[in-house]
C-alpha cells in the first residue's frame, strides 16, 4: 500500500494528522498496523503530538518533487509510475477493515491489562498474606518470650520466699537451742502485786486483760499490713509476718527488716524478739514501722 494511501487511511480511523505521520516514520513505513500498534502503545506519551523532523527531500506522503529529484527527468521518469488509485468502495472496505483492526488491537490491548490487573491484585494479596503471617509470627513470639519471663519471675518469687522461711527456721532453731526449749515456750514474768486498796470505795479499777493484740504495720513503699495476733505471741512473729507478706524487691534476696514504734519512738532490738507483745506495750493494738534493717 503507498504511503499517502496508509495515512489517509489513518487519518480516516481518526487518527490525528501529526501522530499518523510520525507513527509511519518511526515504524519505517512498514504498513498501517505496524503503524496503529505504535500508537495505541505510544497514546499516552506526554510527547506523542510533537512533531517528527523528517528528513530534507522527503515529505510523508508525497512524492519528492522533480527539483529534489535532479531536474525534468526525474519528473518523466516518475510520470508513468504512478500509484495505483483506490474507488471509493475498495477505500471504505479498507477503511472497514482498518477500523475492526483498531478494535481488535484495542480488545487485546484491554485484555492485557487486565490479565496484568489480575496479576498485580495475586501479588498484592501474595504480599498481603506473608505480611500478615509474619505479623502473627512475631506476636507469637512476643507473648511465648512474656509467657517464660512471667514463669521465670514466678520461680524466683517462690524461691525468695522458700530461702525467707528457710532462714526463720534456722534462726527459731539457734535461738531454741540456745534457750534450751522450743521458741514460744518461755514463761511469762509473774505479775508484781499490785497495792492493796485502802477501803471497798478507793479500789482502782481492774485492768482489763487482752487476749488478742491489731497489729498494723507500715511497709517502706507506704502500704500496710494489718493482722491480729494472740497478746502472748513473741515479737518474732509479727516480723516473720512481715517478711513473708511484705512485697518484693528486684534483684535478689530481701534484706531483713527492723521493727521500729512510732510513740515513743523505739527501735526493736533482737532480745526484743523473744519477748511477747503484750509484754511489750502492744496489747490491744499498735503501730509499727518497718525500716531496712542493715546487715551486720
Amino acid at each position: 500500500m503507498a504511503e499517502l494511501t496508509a495515512l489517509e487511511s489513518l487519518i480516516e480511523m481518526g487518527f490525528p494528522r501529526g501522530r499518523a505521520e510520525k507513527a509511519l516514520a518511526l515504524t519505517g513505513n512498514q504498513g498501517i498496523e505496524a503503524a496503529m500498534d505504535w500508537l495505541m502503545e505510544h497514546e499516552e506519551d506526554p510527547d506523542v503530538d510533537e512533531p517528527l523532523a523528517t528528513p530534507l527531500g522527503h515529505v510523508l506522503g508525497r512524492e519528492p518533487t522533480s527539483s529534489e529529484q535532479g531536474g525534468p527527468q526525474g519528473t518523466s521518469s516518475t510520470a508513468g509510475e504512478g500509484k495505483p488509485v483506490l474507488s471509493e468502495e475498495e477505500r471504505q472496505e479498507q477503511t472497514k477493515r482498518m477500523l475492526e483492526l483498531v478494535a481488535q488491537k484495542q480488545r487485546e490491548r484491554e485484555e492485557r491489562e487486565e490479565r496484568e490487573a489480575l496479576e498485580r491484585e495475586r501479588q498484592r494479596r501474595k504480599q498481603g498474606q506473608e505480611l500478615s503471617a509474619a505479623r502473627q509470627r512475631l506476636q507469637e513470639d512476643e507473648m511465648r518470650r512474656a509467657a517464660e519471663e512471667r514463669r521465670r519471675e514466678k520461680a524466683e518469687e517462690l524461691a525468695a520466699r522458700q530461702r525467707v522461711r528457710e532462714k526463720i527456721e534456722r534462726d527459731k532453731a539457734e535461738r531454741a537451742k540456745k534457750y534450751g526449749g522450743s521458741v514460744g515456750s518461755r514463761p511469762s514474768p509473774p505479775a508484781e502485786p499490785g497495792p492493796v486498796p485502802s477501803s471497798p470505795s478507793q479500789e482502782p479499777p481492774t485492768k482489763r486483760e487482752y487476749d488478742q493484740c491489731r497489729i498494723q504495720v507500715r511497709l517502706p513503699d507506704g502500704t500496710s499490713l494489718t493482722q491480729t495476733f494472740r497478746a502472748r505471741e513473741q515479737l518474732a512473729a509479727v516480723r516473720l509476718y512481715v517478711e513473708l507478706h511484705r512485697g518484693e524487691e528486684p534483684g535478689g534476696d530481701q534484706d531483713p527488716v527492723q521493727l521500729l514504734s512510732g510513740f515513743p519512738r523505739r527501735a526493736f532490738s533482737e532480745a526484743d524478739m523473744e519477748r511477747p507483745l503484750q509484754e511489750l506495750g502492744l496489747v490491744p493494738s499498735a503501730v509499727l514501722i518497718v525500716a531496712k534493717k542493715c546487715p551486720s
